[in-house]
């Protein structure tokens, strides 16, 4: 039972994400949260706290003119759930790394998700 109630959080998660709203993406996260974004095996980003979070995925939202996650598939484990996504970005403006506005991005990677209760306390994105 479990396994699909954290199902119905993460697809609540991404539909957030995917709509751009952070109210609906937080909904389900505890206050002491943690989010990691790890690249090539580097963490790039670490942010602690819910309103750190939402700050950051506020500020994320003009990044790009259109984005989406798709699950790909899920596995359970003890105390999360590891998702694999796959992700599709239209930036909306030029990065100091060289990529440019209206430049489309297409990603595979993973996203773990670590409950307490019904709450996600962490949530890890790798690509």
């Amino acid at each position: 039972m479990f396994m699909k109630s954290r199902e119905i959080i993460i697809e609540n998660y991404i539909e957030g994400y995917n709509q751009f709203d952070v109210d609906k993406m937080v909904k389900d996260f505890a206050g002491e949260m943690v989010f990691e974004n790890i690249q090539n095996g580097e963490v790039t980003m670490k942010i602690e706290g819910i309103e750190n979070f939402r700050l950051q995925a506020e500020a994320a939202k003009s990044y790009f003119t259109e984005r989406k996650q798709t699950i790909r598939a899920f596995r359970h484990f003890n105390h999360g759930t590891e998702t694999d996504i796959e992700y599709f970005g239209i930036l909306a403006m030029d990065f100091p790394n060289g990529m440019k506005k209206g430049q489309e991005i297409v990603l595979n990677g993973k996203s773990v998700f670590e409950f307490k209760e019904d709450k996600i306390i962490k949530l890890t994105d790798i690509s």
